[in-house]
This record gives C-alpha cells, structure tokens and sequence, in this order.
C-alpha cells in the first residue's frame, strides 16, 4: 500500500520542512540539531542506511559524528 503524504502534512513534519531550505539555512538549522536529531532523520529518510551507533560500530568500527551527519543529509537533500 502506497500512500501519498499531502503538501500540508509535508508543511507540518520537521523533517520534510527542512527540505524545502535554501543550502544556508539548511546549514543554519542542522547546526542547531543534536547528534541524535542527526541521526535520526537520517533513519527515517534512508532505512537501509548504517548511521545508529550500534550497527556503525558493527558495521563500520565507528559512529557517525556531527559534522559527517551534516554533510550526509546536505547531499541527501541538494542532491551534492
């Protein structure tokens, strides 16, 4: 089943508002978010993605920081 999210439920989620910035305040806002808030988002945009910290550390040897989460939603978002 496939359903269609509205353009007034995209307007009330804070993780789909944050899409519609501009690279800047796109910037601005995820500085703002914690760690966690990172990684979250991450999670729910990209469910086959390794960003919480046991499967990083199983997977990977490390956990996802900050400023790597930053960068990662910013490509995952302009597409850079």
């Amino acid at each position: 089943m496939c359903s269609r999210i509205s353009k007034e439920e995209k307007l009330r989620h804070p993780y789909y508002r944050i899409m519609d910035l501009s690279k800047e305040k796109l910037q601005a806002e995820l500085n703002c978010w914690s760690r966690l808030d990172l990684i979250d988002w991450l999670t729910w945009n990209d469910r086959n993605g390794i960003y919480k910290d046991e499967d990083s550390m199983i997977e990977l040897g490390n956990i996802l920081g900050k400023s790597e989460a930053i960068s990662i939603i910013t490509r995952q978002i302009l597409g850079n």
